[in-house]
C-alpha cells in the first residue's frame, strides 16, 4: 500500500538516511566520524539497504564505487578529515564517472566540536571538478540526497553532499514518502571509461571539463539555488547551509537573499542578476571565502563584504550577523548575552585508558597519540600525550621519532592508538616499523569498540553494523604476522602489571606491541563492580587519588569522596592510596 505523504521531526542525518532510502539506495559503506556517523547508522535501520562500517574512508568510497559500477545506487559517508583519506579515489572518480548514482557525504565541523582541524570541504568539489550540494536543514537534507542521485546519473558523476555539525544534528519537520525502487543499471565492460591508465585518463579529462560546463548551465535553472525577495534592496545577501538559517533569523525578509543549494559549480548568471538588483552584497559563509572569492572574480561592479566582516575561524550565529550588519531589536531579532559555562571533555568514570596513561606519565614516557577518546590522555592531570596529528600517525611518527633520536629515544617513547584507528590506518605504520626495524613500542588501546563516535563496531569486535556476528581480526596474530615478535596483552586496570610490562618492552632492542585490553566502561554488556567508598578515618587528604582525574572522585572537607552514581568500581584509585582508604561497598 502506498504511504501517504506525512511530516515528522528528524535530525539532518536521519533525514539524509531517509533520502537514501526513498531514492532507492542499495549499498552504503562508511567509516564513523562525527558529525556524519548517524547517516549510516540510520540507513542501517532500513532492510532494503545493505550497510557496513568499512575499515577506513578510502575503502568505503571504493566499495561504494564498486556497487555503483555494478549498477546499484550507492553511498559513502565521512567527516571532513575522512575525505582527506578518501581523496585518492575521489579525484579519479571524476574521470571514470559512475554507472548507477553515487553520493559522497562529507560533514564539516566548524568550531571543531569533535575534530582536530577546521577544514572547508567545498574546496574538494572545486579541485576534483565534481558537483556539491549543501542543504540548510533536515528537510533539504532528505530532498537534496534524492536530487543528488538524479544529478549523478544524469551527468555521469559522483556527487558530494556537504553537511556540517549544525545541519547534521539539528531537527526540523521533514516530509517523508515511499521508497522508489530503481532498475539495476546493466554493467558493461568499458575499458576506456573505467581503466584509468594514462592513455585512457587523458581522453577522459575533456569529458570532465565538458561535464563541468553542463553542470554550470544546470545550476542556473536549478531550484537548488533560489532568490528570496526583501523589503530593502540597499543590501543583498548570498549565503548557504547553516548560515542561511542564521541570516533568516537575524534579518527575516528585510534584505533579499540568494540561497545557494548547489555550492559547486555556482550559477554565475543568477549571481550577476541578483547583484544587479541590490546596491551592495554581503557574503555570509563559515570558514573560507569560497563564495566570496567566486563573486569577486566575476567583477560585479558593486561593493562586496564578506570576510572583512566575518571571521575565517569558527561558527557564525544570529548574534554575530546582527552585530556585523548593524541590526537592532527593531528588526525583530532579540540579542542574548547569556554565556554558557564551558564543559571541558574528560575520560569517563572507569575508562580503561586512565590507568594506562597514569602509568605512562609516571614512567615519564614520551607519548605520541592518535585520534579517539584516548586523545583526552593529553588533558590534565594525566597530561601524558604529547602529539596528536591524524588517524594512524602515532605509529608512523613513533618510528620516525626514534629513527631521528636513536637509542635514548627508543627507551622512553611509545605510540598509542585505538583498536579501530589501528585498523583504519595504523597497520601500515606498524608494517613500516617491522620492515625498517626501529625499536619502537606501540600500545594498542583495545576497548572492544569504536568509542569516540558512539560505539560503532569495527573489524576487531566480531560484529557488523547491525550487531550480527561478523569476521573478527585477532590483533595479536595480526601483529605477529606483520613481523612483530614481541606482542603482549595487559589489563589497564592493573597498574602494577602496566608498569612492569611497559618498562620491560621499552628495555629491549626490538619492535614491540602492547595490547591494553579492557572494554569501554559504557558498553551495555559490561558488568561493573559495586562502587567504592572512602573510609574517612583512613583518608589523610593527601589527594594522590586525584592524580588520575576520575570524575567520580572529589575532595570534600579535605577528604576523598566517591560519587556512587558514577563509580564503576574499577579499583584504580584504590591502588594509588597508600593508606587503604578506599573500600568495597554494597551495591545500591
Amino acid at each position: 500500500m502506498k504511504m501517504q505523504d506525512s511530516r515528522t521531526l528528524m535530525s539532518g542525518n536521519a533525514a539524509a538516511a531517509r533520502g537514501l532510502y526513498e531514492a532507492g539506495c542499495c549499498v552504503v559503506s562508511s567509516y564513523p566520524g562525527t558529525p556524519s556517523t548517524e547517516i549510516t547508522e540510520e540507513a542501517a535501520k532500513f532492510d532494503e539497504i545493505y550497510c557496513e562500517w568499512a575499515p577506513n574512508e578510502k575503502v568505503a568510497m571504493e566499495t561504494a564505487f564498486g556497487a555503483s559500477l555494478a549498477g546499484k545506487r550507492s553511498f559513502c559517508g565521512m567527516k571532513h578529515v575522512g575525505l582527506n583519506v578518501a581523496a585518492d579515489p575521489l579525484f579519479t572518480l571524476a574521470y571514470t564517472g559512475v554507472n548507477a548514482g553515487m553520493i559522497i557525504a562529507v560533514a564539516d565541523d566548524p568550531g571543531m566540536h569533535s575534530s582536530q582541524n577546521e577544514q572547508d570541504s567545498r574546496h574538494y568539489a572545486k579541485s576534483a571538478k565534481i558537483p556539491m550540494l549543501e542543504p540548510s536543514d533536515a528537510s533539504e537534507s532528505l530532498e537534496f540526497f534524492k536530487i543528488a542521485y538524479d544529478i549523478s546519473e544524469r551527468f555521469d558523476t559522483p556527487v558530494l553532499l556537504k553537511m556540517c555539525t549544525r545541519i547534521a544534528h539539528s531537527q526540523s519537520l521533514v516530509k517523508i514518502s515511499d521508497r522508489v525502487e530503481n532498475p539495476v543499471k546493466a554493467y558493461g565492460k568499458n575499458i576506456a571509461k573505467y581503466v584509468m591508465m594514462p592513455g585512457n585518463a587523458i581522453k577522459r579529462h575533456p569529458i570532465v571539463e565538458q561535464r563541468l560546463l553542463d553542470l554550470k548551465f544546470y545550476a542556473e535553472s536549478s531550484e537548488l539555488n533560489r532568490i528570496e525577495n526583501g523589503r530593502d534592496n540597499s543590501l543583498g545577501i548570498i549565503t548557504s547551509s547553516t548560515c542561511y538559517q542564521y541570516v533568516k533569523e537575524a534579518c527575516g525578509d528585510l534584505y533579499p537573499v540568494l540561497k545557494l543549494g548547489m555550492i559547486h559549480p555556482m550559477p554565475e548568471k543568477k549571481i550577476r542578476d541578483f547583484a544587479s538588483q541590490v546596491q551592495k552584497l554581503v557574503i555570509v559563509e563559515e570558514l573560507d571565502p569560497f563564495i566570496e572569492e567566486f563573486c569577486r572574480n566575476l567583477g560585479l561592479g558593486i561593493e562586496i563584504d564578506g570576510k572583512n566582516l566575518f571571521s575565517l575561524q569558527g561558527e557564525l550565529s544570529q548574534n554575530i550577523i546582527c552585530e556585523k550588519l548593524g541590526l537592532t531589536h527593531e528588526s525583530g531579532t532579540i540579542l542574548s548575552d547569556v554565556k554558557i559555562p564551558p564543559r571541558p571533555p574528560l575520560m569517563c568514570a572507569g575508562c580503561p585508558h586512565r590507568g594506562l596513561f597514569f602509568t605512562l606519565n609516571k614512567l615519564k614516557c614520551t607519548v605520541l597519540g592518535d585520534i579517539g577518546c584516548y586523545t583526552l590522555g593529553a588533558v590534565a592531570p594525566l597530561s601524558a600525550i604529547e602529539m596528536t596529528l591524524c588517524m594512524g600517525a602515532s605509529v608512523s611518527a613513533t618510528h620516525g621519532f626514534n629513527k631521528a633520536l636513536g637509542h635514548d629515544s627508543e627507551r622512553k617513547t611509545v605510540g598509542v592508538i585505538g583498536d579501530s584507528t589501528f585498523m583504519h590506518s595504523g597497520m601500515t605504520g606498524l608494517a613500516n616499523i617491522a620492515y625498517n626495524q626501529s625499536n619502537s613500542t606501540i600500545i594498542i588501546l583495545d576497548n572492544s569498540i569504536t568509542g569516540m563516535t558512539g560505539h560503532q563496531q569495527n573489524p576487531t569486535t566480531g560484529y557488523n553494523i547491525k550487531g550480527d556476528p561478523a569476521g573478527k581480526i585477532d590483533l595479536e596474530k595480526l601483529c605477529r604476522s606483520m613481523g612483530i615478535e614481541n606482542v603482549r596483552v595487559i589489563d589497564p586496570y592493573n597498574l602494577r602489571e602496566c608498569e612492569r610490562v611497559i618498562s620491560e618492552e621499552l628495555s629491549i632492542d626490538a619492535p614491540s606491541v602492547i595490547i591494553s585490553r579492557r572494554p569501554c566502561a559504557l558498553l551495555k554488556y559490561v558488568k561493573h563492580n559495586a562502587p567504592l567508598k572512602v573510609n574517612p578515618d583512613k583518608c589523610v587528604g593527601c589527594k594522590s587519588c586525584m592524580k588520575i582525574g576520575c570524575p567520580s572522585l572529589s575532595i570534600k572537607n579535605n577528604k576523598a569522596c566517591v560519587d556512587r552514581t558514577s563509580c564503576v568500581g574499577c579499583g584504580v584509585c584504590k591502588q594509588l592510596c597508600k593508606f587503604g582508604a578506599f573500600e568495597e561497598s554494597e551495591r545500591a
